[in-house]
Order: C-alpha cells, then sequence, then structure tokens
C-alpha cells in the first residue's frame, strides 16, 4: 500500500531518452504510477508541450476519452524496449492493449516523427542528473575507443 510519502515519487520528473537513435523524446516526463494517477492521466490538461509527456505505469493501453487532443503513445516492454506504436492518436478513443506491454508513454503529437523512434529502439527514462551522467560516460567511452590521432609522418 502506498503512503503520502510515495506520492512525492509521482511528482518526480524524467527524461526519456532513445539509446537506439540517440535522440530525446522529451525532458519533462512525470510518472503515473497509482491508481488515481493512471485514471487521471492527462484530463483536465489543456494541451502537452514539446518536451512534456506522461509515464503510464503499469500499463498495456490507454484511453483519450474526454481529452482536449491528439497524443503520440509509445508502448514499452519491462527492459523499455518499444513493442508498439502509434502517432497523432485521436480524442474520445480507447487505445489498443498490447499484452507484452509493461507501461505507456503519452507524448505530444509528432514526437515519435521527429525523434526517429522505431519498434524494438531502447528506451532510458532516468532523472535529469542520471541522463547527464550516462551521456557524459558514453561521450568518454567514444573518446577511449577513437584513440589518440596518430601524426602521419
Amino acid at each position: 500500500m502506498r503512503t503520502r510519502a510515495d506520492h512525492r515519487y509521482t511528482q518526480c520528473r524524467y527524461c526519456v531518452f532513445n539509446k537506439t537513435r540517440e535522440s530525446f523524446l522529451a525532458l519533462n516526463v512525470v510518472r503515473a504510477d497509482t491508481h488515481l494517477a493512471r485514471l487521471k492521466g492527462l484530463l483536465g490538461t489543456v494541451r502537452l508541450n514539446s518536451g512534456q509527456g506522461v509515464w503510464v505505469t503499469p500499463s498495456q493501453g490507454v484511453h483519450t476519452i474526454g481529452m482536449r487532443f491528439a497524443i503520440d503513445l509509445v508502448y514499452l516492454n519491462e527492459k523499455h524496449e518499444i513493442v508498439d506504436l502509434i502517432e497523432s492518436f485521436g480524442t474520445f478513443r480507447i487505445g489498443p492493449l498490447r499484452m507484452r506491454c509493461a507501461s505507456v508513454l503519452q507524448l505530444p503529437t509528432r514526437t515519435i516523427y521527429y525523434s526517429q523512434t522505431q519498434i524494438g529502439d531502447e528506451l532510458l527514462i532516468c532523472s535529469p542528473e542520471e541522463i547527464e551522467q550516462y551521456l557524459q560516460q558514453n561521450a568518454v567511452e567514444e573518446n577511449e575507443m577513437s584513440g589518440p590521432l596518430e601524426s602521419a609522418g
């Protein structure tokens, strides 16, 4: 059972980075991980700005009943690999259920298109501090792999 202190965790902000395509999907995602938060979802929201989103977990599908705008849907398995994508999912609809799905990202329309995200891609969903560490570590590893430049002489 969740306590009042657990509510704080729901309000944490997450970044979503596509490790496969090396592109960001969102920098300001809220996790909906309680029954009430999943039920509310984006209801009452006027619109999603670029970089915003909701991560509904656990979930095998979502709906847009009562919403005022279309969204992109990214269905993820427990390893944060994409099992399905729906671009510009319209209002007042019930999304398909995906049995292999563990969570669903609700993002502004055109996010999937602009990030070139595809089924099978692996996402990193974490705090801004964790994404900064990940990117710094990858930059160091790339520098080590390229090695020192040898002068032709």
